[in-house]
């Protein structure tokens, strides 16, 4: 990673004849304007303590810019490889200038910026969205959606066959690690592949109840060969790094492994009901939630709590913990408008979800003149708003926010998030919410 935060200006940067062109030259230019932003990257990706040796990499104007393009076209880290060296556009965007990034280092250079530094440069952005005029935050939408983590539909049978098969892999790997106590196992990976696939089809309870308890005898087996082994190494005091490795990403898994089985057990075996809360859906993305909202199927990822304005920007984006019911968040994110704007939207509307009588009152000693909720939930219009005619206009214009969560789900990848872990996901939506209103900006600019 270069020191240097601004490279210097290429005059051949070529730009081709197109309106995806002419947005990427004013987006280039918002960011221009604001050379903050690659000074709070730069923290991130470039810490205090780390030795300035080896080969310079990326500028951190470019992995700025390279992850704004990643998530506005919704490349992939090899489609983004390759369009950077074929696209000439893409090339005076990004500024890679002669170089010809991999795909692995695209990836590790964009998720080094963290989460908290994206939502520093999404408030700057809309701070120039109130210096020109164009989003004041005075009337405000809020509403819910879920962005999916990368996991499998979890199963009971399939996150016991996902901890059977990689913890028989590590104590593969754990053979071909020089300075590993001597062990043997036996592979079980066969038996119990077997039985996961058998009970996708099973419909006899009793059948099922007995595959579940030989699949979760053969995981109990695999987990106590893991556990032995790092029983070995402690009282070996063994301090080989590769060995510390292994030891350390054995005793995470074995802790979900625990978790998995305990599941397995009181759901399918004892027939207990195991709280949302106290679940695990994978052994991959531990912080995943199950989501559940009316009717809809169950979701699995975690609940966001955006509010737009009128010109379409998101104007605030909460990753929620849990599943919290959206009546409990309606003043939280009323109150976070004024950390953003330094006062109160003068109009606020929201979805039916969000509707109660405490929440309409508490909102309306705040300050703010009208209150509108998409479902009246036995609330009268005369005390949201103070007309027909404004509750009509608001419900109206509550419509919209349901075209920007389509537009930042379909266009700019928050459907699912592909980053692993908590930090990640966190980062990745953030990225998408920057990407999405640095567009927006230059649309509306031109």
């Amino acid at each position: 990673m270069k020191q240097k935060s601004q490279p210097q200006m290429n005059i051949w940067e070529f730009y081709s004849d197109h309106p995806i062109s002419d947005e990427l030259q004013v987006v280039s230019t918002t960011l221009d304007l604001h050379p903050e932003f690659l000074v709070w990257i730069a923290k991130d990706l470039c810490p205090k303590n780390a030795k300035q040796t080896g080969r310079q990499g990326l500028t951190v104007d470019t992995v700025l810019r390279t992850a704004i393009l990643k998530q506005h076209k919704g490349f992939t880290y090899e489609e983004l490889e390759f369009h950077l060296g074929d696209s000439d556009t893409f090339r005076a965007f990004t500024r890679v200038g002669g170089q010809k990034p991999s795909a692995s280092a695209l990836q590790a250079n964009i998720k080094g910026i963290k989460s908290t530094t994206w939502e520093k440069i999404n408030r700057c952005l809309l701070q120039s969205a109130v210096i020109d005029n164009i989003e004041k935050g005075r009337v405000i939408r809020t509403d819910s959606t879920v962005v999916e983590t990368n996991i499998h539909p979890p199963t009971d049978s399939s996150l016991l066959w996902d901890v059977a098969r990689v913890l028989t892999r590590m104590l593969h790997e754990a053979k071909e690690i020089e300075g590993m106590p001597a062990f043997s196992f036996q592979d079980h990976t066969r038996a119990c592949k077997k039985r996961s696939q058998r009970l996708d089809y099973m419909r006899k309870e009793i059948a099922i109840k007995k595959a579940y308890k030989e699949l979760i005898t053969y995981t109990k087996k695999i987990a106590a060969y893991a556990l032995a082994l790092v029983i070995m190494i402690d009282k070996a005091g063994l301090k080989d790094p590769m060995v510390v490795l292994w030891k350390q990403e054995a005793e995470d898994l074995l802790t979900l492994a625990n978790q998995v089985v305990d599941q397995a057990t009181r759901r399918v075996l004892k027939d207990e009901k195991v709280p949302a809360s106290e679940k695990i859906l994978s052994i991959f993305e531990p912080h995943t939630d199950v989501i559940k909202r009316g009717a809809r199927p169950s979701e699995f990822g975690h609940k966001v709590n955006l509010t737009t304005g009128k010109s379409g920007l998101v104007l605030d984006f909460v990753i929620e913990k849990g599943n919290p019911a959206d009546s409990t968040r309606t003043l939280p994110m009323i109150e976070r408008q004024k950390k953003i704007y330094g006062r109160l939207p003068r109009q606020a509307c929201f979805d039916g979800s969000y509707a109660s009588r405490p929440n309409l009152e508490e909102a309306k000693q705040t300050g703010i003149k009208d209150v509108a909720f998409h479902k009246k939930n036995m609330l009268k219009v005369a005390d949201m708003t103070k007309s027909n005619w404004v509750y009509r206009k608001l419900v109206k214009f509550r419509a919209g926010i349901e075209g920007n969560i389509s537009c930042l789900k379909r266009a700019f990848g928050l459907y699912r998030c592909t980053w692993k872990s908590l930090e990640g996901f966190k980062s990745y939506a953030w990225c998408s919410v920057v990407a999405y209103n640095l567009i927006t900006l230059a649309r509306l600019s031109t």
